[in-house]
């Protein structure tokens, strides 16, 4: 699965979306001021998304658009597929000249197939819900300790020890010859 700027995009959108849509129906057009998008673009984008039945508009003044479903039901992965128009990158595979590469071209195309996979699991696996409560769902890892922290427990950061090399084949001779 390829995140393009038309995935990006409408992830950004939606989430926007999400954060504000309890007020009532939010308009293309504050949407786009605030991510700084193109209206005639968020249309686009609005019109597959709700071919997709991710958001409902609402006609009239006052009206906008809104989540169809809640947003712990609209995965990042729905969002990419409903506004992506091409296949997976992999499948664009160039041709190896004259049958050479041909082994290799069936290895890096196991590989993206698997990529593929991660990635789709992954979007997959993240809800437009937890976008809306913050990074700690996102990340696997734990938080760093502040320096603060690590210098109020006595475990001050060792300097770092400059190396100084030389930058080109002329310097490194002459740092032989002295």
């Amino acid at each position: 699965m390829q995140i393009a700027t038309k995935g990006r995009l409408a992830v950004t959108a939606m989430l926007d979306l999400a954060l504000r849509c309890e007020q009532g129906p939010v308009t293309l057009s504050a949407i786009g001021a605030r991510q700084q998008v193109s209206l005639s673009y968020l249309e686009l984008l609005f019109a597959r998304l709700r071919r997709q039945g991710l958001v409902r508009s609402t006609r009239g003044p006052g009206g906008g658009y809104g989540l169809a479903r809640k947003a712990a039901g609209i995965t990042v992965a729905d969002i990419v597929r409903a506004v992506d128009e091409g296949g997976p990158p992999c499948t664009r595979a160039a041709k190896p000249p004259s049958g050479e590469g041909l082994k290799d071209q069936v290895i890096n195309s196991d590989w993206c197939a698997d990529l593929e996979r991660v990635m789709t699991q992954y979007l997959a696996s993240v809800s437009l819900q937890d976008l809306v409560d913050g990074p700690p769902r996102l990340g696997h890892a734990p938080e760093p300790a502040p320096i603060s922290s690590v210098v109020a427990r006595g475990m001050a950061p060792q300097r770092r020890r400059v190396v100084t090399a030389a930058n080109s084949v002329f310097a490194a001779a002459r740092q032989l010859t002295l």
